[in-house]
């Protein structure tokens, strides 16, 4: 059987959607295809431990889509229209310390000035001239976003053309530590620091992430935290909504098999029950790169074997989802809960850089590197009234030294239990009389969740600077584009500008305007 429609895109993870919903927007007949019974990839609110319970069971704040103008200008009428809402809390990121003391990054400059100063007044008062350059940074940052990348040899060129250009290729090539330990000297705001950079899924040590640290603190600065009212899912809620109003189908539990072409253009999609959709104007696929060829016949052999070498993080995720009595009691205090990420650290930089090496040669890390929110502090919605909820992530390897994958199948539990007694050190009230229900999902089921995790790497592929802007995933692949495979478009978090929620569908929409010859302004302006 053969159905034809304009535009046919394969998975239901944010990016996708969002290039789907301009299409839909623009007139085009638009269907969505999803493998899982449920919709969103990375983006999803679901009840994972008892009913009435909503959970984040992987991205849980979105941070970098905030000056995207797919929600800046409300392009597509998600917030005005089709019932997206964030709350932003006062205090994004908060780091716990295990002798009680807290380090907070408002959104408030003078109030992170006065944190810092409760360590070191010199820290303090060259994280003003941090966060100065770093505010000069963001618009240069953003412009590089929400369209296609542009080429790597002219963006460097360009650069290297002004002594701020250089500066900033410099800041580049850079570690996050180096930067870190150049500008400030106590140890607790170094990792408080160096923690928030770690959260693009690798060391603060590894050479090019300097560049991060600018990023997440302007942005964090800017427009801080976004906590989407009644979870992350309420993102691809408000997009499947506004592709349907556009007359687009979304089909669940539908497989995708291979994409068809012919005369070296996608032609056509094929799912695993023996239907076909046509594509008319054309195919939209979150395909991993080293996914690639199993979907799509007669590409260009050095396309596919560079696209299946690209490096996911060592760094994998484990969560644990659980729903609660009564919301967390911190030792350090009830200031804790204003706080949208918070951070659990020991106070020894040493043993949080070499938490990562250990992860790095496949061992569980001594010093689990924790992370948590507990989101019906913000939007009480996720729970029934008075119960809470708390999402807490960890990174660990892929494969355990000497294990194969599926080991976790059997360790994930007992680990989960040794991060709740970690936490506990912390948290006075995490525990079997408090815990309604826990879920946990370790970096095997991360990639059976979602074919855009591979090895457990929720940003797709690391965020290496060989593999950053047009050359993500790789150079062939950067523009969203297959070589000799006419009218199909990539997308997902292995794509630039990388993982996390950026709706970074729109840049691959943009080309497909560009392709089918339609006036994009035309309908970001309706």
């Amino acid at each position: 059987m053969t159905t034809k429609f304009d535009i046919v895109a394969i998975g239901s993870g944010h990016n996708g959607l969002v290039a789907a919903a301009y299409l839909a927007a623009a007139g085009k007949k638009v269907l969505i295809l999803e493998r899982n019974e449920w919709l969103g990839g990375g983006v999803v609110t679901r009840e994972l431990t008892a009913p009435g319970f909503k959970h984040d069971q992987h991205s849980v704040g979105h941070i970098f889509i905030q000056a995207n103008p797919l929600i800046k200008n409300d392009e597509l009428k998600l917030l005005s229209k089709y019932g997206l809402r964030y709350e932003y809390p006062e205090i994004p990121l908060m780091s716990v310390f295990e002798d009680g003391s807290t380090l907070a990054l408002y959104r408030d400059r003078q109030k992170n000035y006065q944190e810092i100063s409760k360590f070191s007044k010199k820290d303090a008062d060259a994280y003003l001239r941090f966060s100065e350059i770093a505010e000069r940074y963001l618009p240069m940052l953003i412009s590089t976003l929400y369209s296609a990348p542009a080429p790597v040899g002219a963006s460097y060129a360009m650069m290297d053309q002004s002594r701020e250009g250089r500066d900033m290729f410099a800041t580049m090539m850079r570690s996050g530590w180096d930067i870190i330990t150049e500008w400030f000297e106590h140890e607790k705001v170094r990792l408080h620091f160096a923690r928030m950079l770690g959260e693009n899924l690798h060391s603060p040590e590894e050479q090019g992430s300097g560049i991060g640290l600018f990023m997440f603190l302007s942005f964090l600065e800017k427009y801080g935290m976004g906590v989407p009212v009644g979870g992350s899912g309420a993102l691809t809620a408000a997009l499947v909504r506004c592709i349907e109003d556009h007359g687009g189908t979304v089909l669940a539990g539908t497989d995708v098999r291979r994409v068809v072409v012919k005369s070296g253009r996608a032609s056509a999609v094929e799912t695993t029950d023996g239907r076909t959709f046509e594509a008319t104007d054309g195919v939209i696929g979150a395909i991993h790169p080293h996914l690639l060829s199993r979907y799509i016949e007669g590409i260009d052999p050095v396309v596919t074997k560079a696209a299946e070498k690209t490096k996911t993080s060592y760094c994998a995720c484990f969560t644990i989802h659980c729903s609660l009595n009564e919301k967390l009691l911190f030792r350090a205090g009830d200031q804790v809960e204003k706080a949208a990420f918070v951070e659990l650290l020991r106070v020894d930089t040493t043993r949080f850089r070499r938490s990562f090496d250990e992860v790095r040669y496949g061992l569980v890390p001594k010093d689990p590197l924790i992370g948590l929110i507990s989101a019906t502090n913000h939007d009480p919605s996720r729970a029934p009234a008075g119960k809470s909820i708390v999402h807490a992530w960890d990174y660990v390897p892929y494969q355990i030294e000497g294990k194969t994958p599926q080991y976790w199948d059997e360790y994930k539990e007992a680990y989960a239990e040794s991060l709740i007694g970690e936490m506990g050190q912390y948290i006075t009230n995490l525990n079997a009389r408090n815990i309604i229900g826990m879920h946990t999902d370790s970096p095997l089921d991360m990639e059976r969740t979602s074919a855009s995790f591979q090895r457990g790497d929720l940003h797709g592929i690391a965020g290496y600077l060989y593999q950053f802007g047009a050359h993500r995933p790789t150079p062939e692949l950067g523009r969203n584009t297959v070589p000799g495979v006419d009218r199909f478009y990539l997308v997902g978090p292995f794509q630039h500008p990388g993982g996390g929620v950026f709706g970074a569908g729109r840049a691959t929409a943009m080309r497909m305007f560009d392709d089918l010859k339609m006036n994009f302004e035309k309908v970001i302006r309706a």
